[in-house]
C-alpha cells in the first residue's frame, strides 16, 4: 500500500571474495594474504603426502604388535572345562532378549594342565546352578581370560590405529594451518598500527 514503511533491512555484509582470491593479484592484496595461500597449499600437500604413509606405518606396526600379542596369546591361553562352585544370579526378566545377552560373575573350579585344581571367577549365563560346567579359557595359572585374539579383530584394531595416524596428521596440519592464520593476522594489525601511527598526525594535526 502506498505510504507504507517498508520494513527495517539488515545492513548488507561484506561482499563475498571470490574463490582463490588470495591468488589473483589486486591492489588490496597484502603480502600477508600471498603467503597464507602458499602456506595453505603446502599444508594440504603435506597432509595429502604424509596421512597415507603415517596410516601405513602405524597399521604395520600395530599389526605387527597384534600378531604377537596373539601368538603369545595362543601360547599361554587354552580351553577347558569349569564347574560352577555357586549358583549364578538369575535374571529378573527370564526369556527376555536382555536376559539373552546378560553374564554373570560366578565362582568357578578348574583344573590346569599341570593337574593343579583352582578357582576362579568368570561370566556365565544367568540362571545356571552349582555343578553346572561350562567351557572357559584360562591361563597357564588358571586364571579365567578371553579367548586369544582372531584375526578379524587383529584386522580391525589395525585398521583403527592406521585410520587414528592418519586424523592425526590432518588435525596437526588443521592446528598449523590455524596457527598460521593467526600469526599473519597478528602481523596485519601491527603493520595496520604503524601506517595509522604515521598517517593519523595527518588527520588531527590542524593545517
Amino acid at each position: 500500500m502506498a505510504g507504507e514503511t517498508p520494513p527495517a533491512q539488515p545492513p548488507p555484509g561484506p561482499p563475498p571474495r571470490p574463490l582463490l582470491w588470495r591468488w589473483r593479484h589486486n591492489p588490496l592484496r597484502r603480502r600477508t594474504d600471498a603467503l597464507q595461500a602458499w602456506a595453505g597449499l603446502a599444508l594440504l600437500i603435506a597432509v595429502l603426502a604424509v596421512a597415507p604413509v603415517a596410516a601405513a606405518l602405524v597399521g604395520d606396526a600395530a599389526r605387527r604388535h597384534y600378531e604377537d600379542t596373539a601368538r603369545h596369546q595362543t601360547l599361554t591361553r587354552y580351553e577347558t572345562t569349569a564347574t560352577l562352585t555357586r549358583d549364578a544370579p538369575r535374571h529378573p526378566e527370564p526369556g527376555s532378549d536382555e536376559e539373552k545377552r546378560t553374564r554373570y560373575p560366578v565362582e568357578v573350579r578348574v583344573v590346569t594342565r599341570d593337574g593343579r585344581t583352582r578357582t576362579t571367577r568368570t561370566e556365565v549365563q544367568p540362571g545356571l546352578t552349582a555343578g553346572t560346567t561350562v567351557r572357559v579359557w584360562i591361563t597357564a595359572d588358571g586364571e579365567a581370560t578371553g579367548p586369544p585374539l582372531t584375526r578379524k579383530e587383529i584386522r580391525s584394531r589395525t585398521m583403527g590405529w592406521a585410520l587414528l595416524a592418519a586424523i592425526g596428521v590432518a588435525l596437526t596440519g588443521a592446528a598449523a594451518h590455524a596457527l598460521t592464520g593467526l600469526a599473519l593476522r597478528r602481523r596485519n594489525l601491527a603493520d595496520w598500527d604503524t601506517a595509522w601511527a604515521e598517517t593519523a598526525p595527518r588527520w588531527t594535526t590542524p593545517t
